[in-house]
């Protein structure tokens, strides 16, 4: 049996109004507009809905009991629409965003907070990962935006560039001294190195750069944290390989200072990732433009 939605409708305000005048009305349909739907949707059903009184019309007992069942769907529908109002309006809904733990408090938190203060209501869950963690989660759709180191080539994904990031070598007052003359990559690969875990893209980055040098740097200690390292480089532990901009403040009191090395280390790229096949929830693509 094929449903027509507007003829429950009109059943429904009819059933509610008593009247098929006023039920026209509120619909903004003529009454024989109205007579003619519920005609049509009795003898679909092959029973009769109402029974016409001389001031209206009221439920048959059949025809009571499909009212109960076309109100509550009606009462659905309305409910769906409401909510889906909520999710335009960024009274509800999730963002789901994907990130390692240097780009959440430098680069992530900034944003997210605006955002966070914008639309309170709106449920964040954030996830922590390397890039090929976070590239697979997008992948699966566990997460909507995933903010990645690049380049990150994938045909499943669009990436779009940040923000390009500079890295360094950092050490504590014990190790002071090296930062007064430019230090050659053989010579800090001699000292101990604090560097993040294996398979992250900062820890291949700097691999690369030493190995550009036909160097094989070994890390002393291999922590999944960019605060612990530079935690530890200031307490002289040995070099650290962090993000510039995320050392400013130990830079400017005196606790971290910057090696200069002989030969440069190259900016890096800092992106954000999508499924090119998903269309954005309404609170990602907000996210996104804060991004922006």
């Amino acid at each position: 049996m094929q449903v027509n939605m507007e003829w429950y409708r009109i059943f429904w305000h009819t059933a509610k109004l008593g009247n098929l005048t006023k039920a026209a009305l509120e619909l903004h349909i003529t009454q024989p507009s109205v007579s003619y739907a519920l005609k049509q949707l009795e003898a679909q059903l092959e029973v009769k809905l109402f029974n016409r009184l001389s001031k209206g019309v009221k439920l048959t007992p059949e025809g009571l009991e499909v009212f109960r069942y076309v109100e509550q769907s009606f009462m659905t529908l309305f409910a769906g629409e409401n909510r889906l109002q909520s999710l335009k309006d960024l009274n509800a809904g999730e963002l789901k965003i994907g990130a390692s733990g240097p780009i959440i408090k430098h680069l992530l938190l900034p944003v997210l907070d605006t955002f966070h203060a914008e639309h309170p209501s709106v449920r964040i869950r954030l996830s922590q990962g390397k890039t090929s963690d976070i590239r697979s989660r997008l992948k699966s759709g566990q997460i909507d935006v995933g903010l990645v180191h690049l380049p990150l080539s994938d045909h499943e994904l669009s990436v779009q560039h940040l923000t390009t990031i500079q890295d360094c070598f950092v050490v504590g007052q014990s190790y002071m001294h090296l930062a007064e003359t430019p230090i050659t990559p053989e010579a800090l690969s001699g000292l101990p190195l604090l560097l993040l875990s294996e398979g992250s893209s900062t820890r291949q980055y700097v691999e690369k750069w030493f190995s550009a040098g036909d160097i094989t740097a070994e890390a002393d200690m291999e922590l999944s944290s960019m605060d612990m390292l530079i935690e530890l480089a200031g307490r002289g532990y040995g070099a650290a390989f962090v993000t510039h901009a995320f050392v400013n403040q130990e830079l400017i009191d005196g606790k971290l200072f910057v090696l200069r090395t002989t030969v440069p280390i190259p900016p890096r790229a800092v992106g954000f990732a999508t499924r090119k096949d998903t269309v954005l929830s309404i609170a990602a693509s907000r996210f996104i433009a804060l991004l922006h």
